[in-house]
């Protein structure tokens, strides 16, 4: 192939620019953002019942609107799928990203209007290139392909008005034919349902491309690698790809991964970039290689607030503040108001800023307890559903339980490990376990898909705790009793492995 890095090169370099003023500028931007979003929705149903044609700046904007979980936008959303239009955002939204569901609902659907898609996540997109090249000046990424590894549209949600799925599916649909010139796998097999063809196909068709860039979920893409490595008889993508240089990753936490990235691309030349796209929105790049805090992006059509999570906890939201108003060290619920429909949404995500001018943040979890490993995204009300159709399905009463992800012995995938102390045994262990993976998976969609035909999650693991062994760990650190409690679920080791040690 042509290598093309050079012109897409020059025509970042305009983008570059305006990235290197978010230092001096957050607040001026932001508020050119509120003042747009909320200019251009001022004639719909919600921009009209909240007095949108009113609001002339942040403090208006804050009195005006509430902060709104999805339960109060649903009702909205669900008409919005079916053909109403000026609800939430001017005019029709065709698209909604499907993802894990609230504590009444087994999905969300997320609108994506026309206008978020290229003012949200496909500006993200050109961004996350931009930096990158910037970063590496050397680099050849557009003198071959890169691997952009989707979900799929759900058929059973998808009607006459609207299509639902995964993000990932809903921008490989709409992507540009420039991009699809750089884009492997073919846009059939890029939208497949059934993830085991799906990777089959993927690695089979991809093996002679001369891939330079992947772009994925990083427990999906292993599994992909995984096959790859399979098919080709290799034991480095190095050696299948030599000209790979890059992988944008996001989704999940990239900690439990690196090592085995590493380990399966050798090649020194190797670059990893992180990426905050979400359903609801692309929010962060990871502008410089050796810090894993992210930029976060300020004019695109997103306008941020955050709770501090000591308030969030409590109920308390009057400690919301903007972007200019955040401090570093502090553990904040993100807010967002975007041009896709989402007003002062609770995302679910929390975040700690690492700087300022210019704002940088990780992530640093989720406003509930939960496992997200590989975006399965189980919450407490999940776990305690399952754990009840399991006892229900087996006589058994458990008493105290936590779970965390897992490696899967065999080296593929993990597993969601539970240590569970009964006062009354289950029937059968097996039974237990069967009927827990049974109601996760359909009262969690996410969990659903991840755990589809043992590919990248395989059956859950039921460890039975001895008798008082959470109580002793409690007592150990000089917290039994009072309200203090086991952590039903923690998306990483640390407590399980004190816990398997006590």
């Amino acid at each position: 192939m042509i290598n093309l890095t050079p012109a897409v090169k020059l025509s970042c370099l305009a983008r570059q620019k305006a990235v290197d003023k978010y230092a001096a500028s957050a607040r001026h931007l932001q508020l050119k953002v509120l003042k747009r979003l909320v200019s251009a929705a001022s004639g719909t149903a919600y921009g009209t019942a909240h007095g949108f044609s009113d609001i002339k700046s942040y403090a208006d904007f804050a009195a005006k609107v509430p902060v709104n979980s999805y339960e109060e936008l649903k009702g909205d959303i669900k008409k919005m799928r079916l053909g109403a239009a000026d609800l939430l955002w001017p005019g029709k939204v065709r698209y909604y990203a499907r993802s894990s569901g609230t504590t009444s609902d087994r999905s969300k659907f997320i609108p994506v209007s026309d206008r978020g898609l290229r003012t949200i996540h496909y500006a993200g997109g050109f961004d996350s290139v931009a930096l990158y090249l910037k970063n590496v000046p050397d680099s050849r990424i557009f003198a071959g392909k890169g691997l952009i590894l989707g979900g799929s549209f759900a058929p059973e949600f998808c009607n006459a008005h609207s299509k639902s799925g995964d993000l990932s599916a809903i921008l490989i649909d709409n992507v540009s034919p420039f991009v699809n010139l750089f884009r492997v796998p073919s846009r059939e097999v890029a939208l497949m349902a059934d993830f085991s063809e799906k990777r089959d196909r993927i690695a089979r068709s991809i093996l002679r491309e001369p891939v330079t860039n992947l772009s994925g979920v990083p427990s999906w893409m292993m599994s992909v690698l995984d096959r790859v490595l399979e098919i080709s008889g290799k034991t480095d993508i190095s050696e299948v790809w030599p000209t790979l240089e890059v992988f944008f990753h996001g989704g999940v936490a990239f900690t439990p991964y690196r090592e085995r990235y590493k380990a399966m691309i050798s090649s020194p030349g190797m670059h990893y970039m992180e990426t905050y796209n979400a359903s609801e929105g692309f929010f962060g790049i990871q502008d410089d290689p050796l810090d894993r805090a992210m930029l976060l992006m300020i004019d695109y059509d997103v306008f941020y607030e955050f709770i501090p999570m000591d308030g969030f906890m409590a109920g308390d939201y009057s400690g919301i503040v903007p972007v200019w108003g955040v401090e570093p060290g502090v553990n904040y619920a993100m807010v967002i108001t975007t041009s896709c429909g989402l007003w002062r949404y609770l995302i679910g995500d929390t975040v700690i800023f690492t700087g300022k001018d210019p704002y940088k943040f990780i992530i640093s979890g989720r406003t509930k307890n939960f496992i997200n490993a590989l975006g399965e995204e189980v919450i407490v009300d999940n776990a305690e559903k399952a754990v009840r159709a399991a006892c229900e399905a087996t006589g058994a009463d458990v008493r105290e339980y936590t779970a965390a992800p897992l490696f899967a012995p065999d080296g593929k995938g993990f597993v969601h490990q539970w240590l569970v102390e009964f006062r009354r045994a289950p029937s059968s262990l097996e039974a237990f376990t069967e009927a827990l993976d049974r109601e996760l998976r359909a009262v969690n969609s996410d969990y659903d898909a991840k755990r589809s035909k043992d590919i990248v999650m395989q059956m859950p693991q039921v460890l039975v705790a001895r008798e008082n062994q959470f109580d002793d760990w409690l007592a150990s650190r000089g917290k039994l009793g009072g309200q203090h409690k086991i952590p039903r679920l923690c998306n990483d080791r640390k407590i399980m492995d004190e816990l398997l040690k006590s």
